[in-house]
C-alpha cells in the first residue's frame, strides 16, 4: 500500500489529507526464459500467483512440474521467472499465447477464439454447503481482506470449509489473480488434497474464466458475491460444479447443482 495526498469536499469535518492506496504493478509470467503474459497486479503472495496462474491457465498440470520461482523487481514491474518442465514449456511455445492482463480482463492478447474457452474440466460433483455455512464465510470475508478494508480497492479470493470458516484467504486489484493466488497457496500447502471438501468465495462476478480456473484444480462450489455471466453458468454445469451467486447478507442465489439445474433458485 501507498499514501496519497488528497482533499476531501463533503463528508466528515477535519478529513486526513492522506489516503491509503493498493499498489498495481506490472507482473511479468516468465517461463523457461521467455516472457509469456504481463498482468497488472498487487505485489503481494507473487509464489502463489505464478503457481496458481500456471496451473489455472494449464500450462502446467501439476504442481510439481514447476522446478523453481525467481522474484525479480525491477523499475518498471517485477518478472517472475519460473523453471518449468520441458514438455510443458513445448506446449506453451506451440500455444504461441501472448497476453498483456488487465485487472478486469484475462483475455487480452488471446491469439484465437480456440484459446478462450478451453473444455471445462470435469470434477467429482459434491453436495453443496448448508445455507448457514454460505452465510457464515460471506460475514467473515471481511475480516481476511486487510487491503480492501483499508484502501476499497482489492478482490477477495477465500477458502472455505464446510461450516463456512474462511481458512484462507488471498487479496488483489484483480479478481483473477485473487484466485490464482488463493490456487497457488492452497496447493502449495496441501497438494492434490487442496480442494477435497470446502468451496471457493470470491468477492466479485463469477466469469466464466473463473469457473474455468475453480474447475481446472478440482474446486466443486464456487460461491460469488455477485452475480454469473450466462457462459459461465453453462461452463460449471457442464463440469459438474455447484455455482452460487448473489450472496449478499441473508440470501444468495443457486445456479447449478453438480450436474443438475436447481428446482429453487432464490434462497
Amino acid at each position: 500500500m501507498s499514501e496519497a495526498r488528497v482533499v476531501v469536499r463533503g463528508g466528515i469535518e477535519g478529513a486526513r489529507p492522506h489516503d491509503l492506496v493498493a499498489e498495481e504493478i506490472p507482473v511479468a509470467m516468465v517461463y523457461n526464459g521467455v516472457s509469456h503474459a504481463v498482468m497488472m497486479a498487487s505485489p503481494c503472495d507473487l509464489a502463489d500467483f505464478a503457481l496458481g496462474f500456471s496451473l489455472s491457465e494449464g500450462i502446467l498440470q501439476r504442481p510439481d512440474q514447476l522446478f523453481s520461482i525467481e522474484i525479480k523487481p525491477g523499475e518498471d514491474g517485477i518478472e517472475v521467472d519460473m523453471h518449468i518442465a520441458g514438455d510443458c514449456y513445448a506446449r506453451l511455445r506451440e500455444q504461441r499465447r501472448n497476453m498483456a492482463g488487465r485487472t478486469g480482463c484475462g483475455l487480452c492478447g488471446t491469439e484465437s477464439l480456440a484459446h478462450v474457452v478451453r473444455t471445462i474440466d470435469q470434477i467429482i460433483p459434491q453436495p453443496p454447503p448448508e445455507d448457514k455455512a454460505v452465510q457464515e464465510a460471506l460475514n467473515n470475508l471481511k475480516k481476511h481482506q486487510p487491503v480492501q478494508l483499508q484502501t476499497g480497492a482489492t478482490h477477495g479470493a477465500a477458502w472455505c470449509d464446510m461450516e463456512g470458516k474462511v481458512v484462507l484467504a488471498r487479496e488483489d486489484v484483480g479478481r483473477h489473480n485473487a484466485l490464482d493466488k488463493l490456487i497457488g497457496a492452497r496447493l502449495r500447502e496441501y497438494g492434490n488434497q487442496a480442494f477435497i471438501e470446502g468451496f471457493a468465495l470470491i468477492s466479485s462476478r463469477a466469469s466464466f474464466e473463473m469457473v474455468q480456473k475453480s474447475a481446472s484444480v478440482g474446486i466443486s462450489t464456487l460461491v460469488a458475491v455477485s452475480a454469473p455471466t450466462a457462459l459461465a453458468i453453462r461452463e460449471a454445469s457442464k463440469s459438474g460444479m455447484n455455482l452460487i451467486g448473489f450472496a449478499r447478507p441473508g440470501r444468495h442465489v443457486i445456479y447449478t447443482l453438480g450436474d443438475t439445474t436447481p428446482q429453487e433458485n432464490s434462497l
